[in-house]
């Protein structure tokens, strides 16, 4: 018997009468904050990651964080476009139109998804209206300790760093670049992962080191070539994918993708028909949030402020119209 059922009760008895309250904390938007299934938890700055035994259970909030801080307000119906994303992208490789070439030449592309629904034993514990929609049902894997960062264009980190030293983790570009302008060709620059505070960027040959030069390849490779596939289908619905990065395990043997897809919390979305070469772009991710905090007098060392109404439902909406565009749907 489920330690949280009682004799005679149905599964959905059973799941009536586990206070909602207890399970799920939303915030005044009816943002979802945090979730306290009865499985071992896992919690990261967005996602609340569940040990189902054989597989995880992958709980995608509307938690929204900035400047290493999760921030106390939420924005509404975001951990349902970052998983709809995540979706779309793994559909696209299960139908071949990303990762074809992998295949073609022996390294056929695998990921982690299992499911989208939730789970009967998940089901029979709590109330799952708040799961549906924002959930992944994965595979476990042993993780590679490096982010695979692949840049297509010259913005954020990469651009201090060129400006800095005219190359990027150990890749020389050419003189002259602009703000946000397209590399001739989409580079790879892997990065440590780190427990707190921010990745660092580091040369491949740090990656080599640690893992072999066989796995870093395979890692680059497999990098390079999901982006520039996806870059392709985004390109189709006016979309350019900046950056992002992946992150890969070890299952049975073999390396997988994990983790979330070219979603706006790890990737750079720009709209084609605004892009502007030489300055920052509008992008379909937390900007709003970031200058909000920045124009703030908040010190970033202490908590962070709540988020006004405003600048939540200009968030939303970013979010949203990135989801749109990448659907067809704009």
């Amino acid at each position: 018997m489920h330690p949280h059922s009682t004799p005679g009760s149905s599964p959905s008895e059973t799941a009536s009468s586990e206070s909602t309250s207890e399970v799920f904390r939303f915030d005044d938007t009816g943002a979802l904050l945090e979730t306290h299934l009865p499985f071992p938890r896992r919690q990261g700055k967005v996602r609340d990651v569940y040990d189902l035994g054989d597989t995880l259970l992958i709980v995608s909030t509307d938690r929204i964080s900035a400047f290493d801080y999760i921030l106390p307000s939420g924005i509404p119906g975001k951990g349902e476009l970052l998983t709809s994303m995540s979706r779309f992208w793994f559909d696209a490789i299960d139908s071949g139109q990303i990762g074809g070439r992998l295949k073609e030449a022996g390294i056929p592309l695998a990921h982690h998804l299992l499911s989208a629904e939730v789970p009967a034993v998940v089901a029979e514990s709590v109330d799952p209206g708040p799961l549906v929609g924002r959930i992944m049902v994965t595979q476990k894997a042993e993780v590679v300790p490096f982010e695979c960062v692949v840049r297509g264009y010259l913005e954020g980190s990469g651009w201090r760093a060129y400006q800095d030293s005219g190359e990027i983790c150990g890749v020389k570009l050419p003189a002259g670049l602009r703000q946000c302008e397209r590399l001739e060709s989409p580079i790879f620059t892997p990065a440590t992962k780190a427990e707190e505070g921010h990745d660092e960027n580091v040369p491949i040959d740090v990656m080599i080191d640690q893992l072999g030069a066989e796995t870093a390849e395979q890692l680059r490779r497999m990098s390079l070539t999901i982006y520039e596939d996806a870059a392709e289908i985004a390109a189709r619905r006016g979309v350019l994918i900046a950056d992002t990065k992946f992150e890969f395990g070890w299952h049975d043997g073999r390396l997988i993708l994990i983790d979330e897809v070219l979603t706006p919390d790890s990737s750079r979305f720009w709209a084609a028909d605004e892009y502007t070469p030489g300055q920052s772009q509008r992008s379909f991710d937390k900007q709003f949030v970031r200058e909000w905090l920045q124009a703030s007098d908040w010190d970033r060392n202490s908590p962070p402020p709540p988020l006004p109404q405003e600048i939540v439902q200009k968030t939303t909406e970013r979010y949203r119209e990135g989801a749109q565009r990448l659907r067809g749907e704009w």
